[in-house]
């Protein structure tokens, strides 16, 4: 599955949304934050054409540029690949931390998937 423009999260008042909504998942090596998105009626409105994901690694947790990059790299490929547990109408954010980039890519998306199925088997707006 490709990730598409669409399937971005990019505007500050979406991420905003998500974390004051959401629900959070520590990970170890990220956090995941996951919000139910309402419904906005837009004259002929298109459905939902899937889960929508942002990707945070700032300085601070993460390091330089270098490991910065290469853990939302990480991250939106685990996302690409494992999109289709999470439901069409959710919105996630990926909050890297230092220790993601020390994990194996194996345990990443294992620990996507825990989170997921904790997140969305009990999953209430």
């Amino acid at each position: 599955m490709r990730f598409r423009a669409e399937s971005h999260l990019r505007r500050p008042a979406k991420f905003a949304s998500v974390r004051a909504h959401g629900r959070r998942y520590h990970c170890g090596g990220f956090v995941l934050w996951a919000s139910k998105r309402s419904i906005e009626p837009v004259g002929n409105s298109v459905p939902m054409a899937g889960p929508r994901a942002g990707f945070v690694a700032s300085k601070a947790a993460v390091g330089n540029a270098v490991a910065r990059n290469r853990a939302k790299r990480r991250l939106r490929e685990v996302f690409r690949l494992k999109q289709n547990l999470v439901p069409a109408e959710y919105d996630l954010i990926f909050q890297a931390r230092r220790a993601l980039n020390q994990l194996e890519y194996g345990e990443l998306e294992r620990k996507f998937v825990k989170a997921c199925a904790s997140l969305f088997s009990t999953s209430s707006p």
